[in-house]
């Protein structure tokens, strides 16, 4: 059974003409103007791919540093010894260890936004999956987090790192910033992501490749974006 949605959240919506799809901006101005949460929430653009994800090449799975950041402070973990230890304290890291950081998380800790790890770690490291994983916190390859540059990894954490994935049904999620940002700092952090995903389109595709963008705040109802605009 469908849950029954706000007195606020059906204000909202009757603020966002159905069936028009908005240019970018003015979709962006919308969604700060009728969200409705008592705290500053993140505005997320939703894409629907035309991918085949049973195919290796059409699976998505990246990172990208947004230009005028998240809006949301990231404790970062690294898993490294010795001088990568060190070079990770150097470049502003939250917590840093090797055996004993594996401990913590298997004991229970989970109080960070990003992990990562220097390839001789990912030994260890592997015994987290079932913990780390469904969080979407494992250190992965493909979106930068295990790598020997753990001072890029840290410093473009730190500083508005998002990760994107398509589902299965070839839907893409990645947070903008907050309500509280300018229109202008959300364009840009927009503009950004639709360029990162227009070049990621797979060769395998045939015609449309971006089929419907939307944008909404965390409780917010979704505005269309009309993709002839951008």
């Amino acid at each position: 059974m469908a849950k029954k949605k706000s007195k606020k959240y059906l204000e909202a919506a009757k603020q966002v003409e159905a069936g028009k799809a908005y240019d970018a901006s003015e979709a962006l101005a919308l969604v700060k103007k009728i969200d409705f949460a008592n705290f500053d929430a993140t505005i997320e653009v939703a894409f629907n791919l035309n991918l085949d994800t049973k195919q290796a090449d059409q699976q998505l799975r990246g990172a990208l540093v947004l230009p005028n950041g998240t809006g949301k402070e990231q404790t970062v973990v690294v898993f490294a010894k010795g001088p990568k230890a060190q070079e990770a304290k150097d470049a502003g890291a939250d917590v840093v260890g090797d055996d004993d950081l594996v401990q913590r998380i298997q004991d229970g800790w989970l109080d960070f936004d990003v992990a990562i790890a220097t390839p001789d770690m990912m030994a260890q490291v592997g015994r987290l999956g079932r913990v780390l994983g469904p969080k979407g916190l494992m250190p992965n390859p493909k979106t930068g987090t295990v790598t020997m540059d753990v001072n890029k990894a840290v410093s473009d954490a730190k500083s508005g790192q998002v990760t994107y994935r398509t589902d299965r049904d070839g839907n893409v999620h990645v947070p903008v910033g907050k309500v509280s940002f300018t229109e202008e700092a959300l364009k840009g952090n927009f503009d950004a992501i639709y360029e990162k995903i227009s070049r990621l389109r797979p060769a395998a595709v045939k015609g449309t490749y971006i089929k419907h963008v939307s944008l909404a705040s965390t409780f917010g109802p979704s505005v269309t974006v009309d993709t002839n605009s951008l």
